[in-house]
């Protein structure tokens, strides 16, 4: 049986996860929050790999302030690159497959196509670097890996731009977004859905895959789409700004090639419009 172990269970991926486990009762799912297992005491991850006999583990614990990690480097490194580390390691001397997340930050945003796998990287804040150092930590510790660099992460759950936006806008606050960016928007319903194709499949060529919906967008495009489906365009007033201030520099284009892992989970790079309209239909219309 694939004993699968979910770090971070509690944070949007986390949460995207458990719901899309419901489909894999064969099984064995333990989700694992923050409080109930902090991957940086090696000695608590080791233990618990050794007691659970942990097939497959999904990294979904991260540091993912990237402001706020401009003046916080030893604590985003500390998660994002030497828990990985350690997770690494314990996941090698169990045999354990490790599907880790990433990041498209780990770019310098100066291509003007899609970034491959094989891209140089070169990232421009402290968040992109404490990610890439993670990758790395990875490669030099595991050979059963999977690194999935993602873009732009929304969801029904937690912090994040999608909810931010409607929460700004029924409170009638006036918005001003960017846009200085090119990335894409991503379900991150659709990328937990894509990791358990892997492992259902018992996909083995593992490396480095890039992973987001399709199709391009501007924070303010995103911001647009967002208040015409929840139907708050009339909440409040929406301009653009070519350039909009922030602590971190970011990537002014981060769209990745998702090529390589459409032959595994074509059915998961859904066009990021229509991803939004159905997450919006079946979680928030429901909900208010």
């Amino acid at each position: 049986m694939k004993k699968i172990l979910v770090t971070g269970a509690n944070g949007q991926l986390g949460k995207c996860l458990k719901d899309a486990s419901e489909v894999y009762p064969q099984f064995q799912f333990t989700f694992a929050s923050r409080e109930q297992l902090d991957i940086s005491d090696k000695n608590a991850v080791s233990s618990l790999f050794a007691s659970e006999n942990i097939s497959h583990c999904i990294n979904a614990a991260a540091y993912t302030n990237v402001d706020k990690a401009e003046s916080e480097k030893e604590q985003a490194f500390a998660i994002n690159a030497e828990a990985v580390k350690q997770l690494a390691q314990v996941c090698s001397e169990n045999n354990t497959i490790l599907y880790h997340i990433s990041t498209d930050y780990v770019f310098d945003g100066t291509n003007n196509t899609p970034y491959i796998e094989e891209d140089e990287v070169n990232p421009i804040n402290v968040y992109g670097a404490s990610k890439l150092e993670g990758e790395l930590n990875i490669q030099d510790a595991l050979s059963n890996y999977f690194i999935i660099r993602t873009s732009w992460l929304y969801s029904q759950y937690g912090h994040n731009f999608m909810n931010s936006m409607i929460r700004f806008a029924r409170e009638g606050r006036p918005l001003t977004i960017t846009t200085e960016q090119t990335g894409v928007p991503t379900n991150a319903n659709d990328l937990a859905k894509a990791i358990l194709k892997l492992i259902a499949n018992d996909v083995t060529d593992y490396g480095v895959y890039h992973f987001s919906n399709k199709g391009e967008a501007t924070w303010y495009d995103f911001a647009k789409a967002i208040l015409e489906n929840t139907g708050l365009e009339n909440a409040t007033t929406l301009a653009k700004t070519d350039y909009y201030a922030t602590f971190a520099k970011r990537p002014v284009y981060s769209i990745l090639d998702t090529n390589k892992i459409k032959k595994f989970a074509p059915e998961s790079l859904v066009d990021w419009k229509q991803s939004l309209q159905y997450l919006i239909e079946k979680n928030l219309t429901a909900n208010h």
